[in-house]
């Protein structure tokens, strides 16, 4: 079904909609829940909560495109899980892992806050993705927005995994010099 039909079903509070977006979405949103959760229980529950979630932001929000306003509910969800865990164990997962490769390449949240905003940052960082060619940020997008391991990506893109972790090298390291271009200091 289309989006525009899903999102009809949603403004309508027909329940159909949760199915329908659970029938085009699911596989996709539970997938990304799990690579930052690393629990099925969880990933299971996050998608589901992110259903729960949009059938009560839509009405009044009408998201266009639906895929990516499912994507990033799912994926803030599965993270604050992921934060919530981390506090009551303080223990590590891929969430950090993820984060620790790109810690070299972004400015720590104090010089964040001290010389650039975060949206700032953020859209820096689109205009730094718009420089790559469609594999390496397909690739980058992959690992550090879906959280997805580094065989997962080979596999999915068909690719050794020694090629993923080098475009990924090379591609924080060309990153991290256009940040600096850019005045952001790491």
């Amino acid at each position: 079904m289309e989006d525009k039909k899903i999102v009809e079903l949603y403004l309508g509070r027909s329940e159909e909609a949760i199915t329908e977006t659970d029938l085009k979405y699911g596989v996709k949103c539970r997938s990304t829940s799990y690579n930052i959760t690393q629990n099925r229980e969880d990933s299971e529950e996050c998608t589901n909560d992110t259903y729960l979630k949009l059938w009560n932001i839509i009405p009044p929000k009408e998201p266009e495109p639906l895929c990516a306003f499912v994507m990033r509910i799912v994926r803030n969800i599965s993270l604050d899980r992921v934060r919530r865990k981390l506090a009551a164990k303080r223990s590590d997962s891929s969430y950090t892992v993820v984060y620790d490769e790109l810690s070299d390449c972004i400015p720590s949240s104090e010089n964040v806050e001290k010389y650039v905003e975060g949206k700032e940052l953020a859209m820096l960082i689109d205009r730094f993705l718009d420089t790559l060619d469609r594999e390496k940020k397909v690739i980058f997008l992959m690992r550090y927005w879906n959280f997805s391991t580094v065989p997962d990506i080979a596999k999915r893109l068909g690719l050794s995994e020694s090629k993923v972790k080098v475009t990924l090298m090379r591609t924080r390291g060309k990153l991290k010099e256009y940040l600096e271009k850019e005045g952001v200091h790491i």
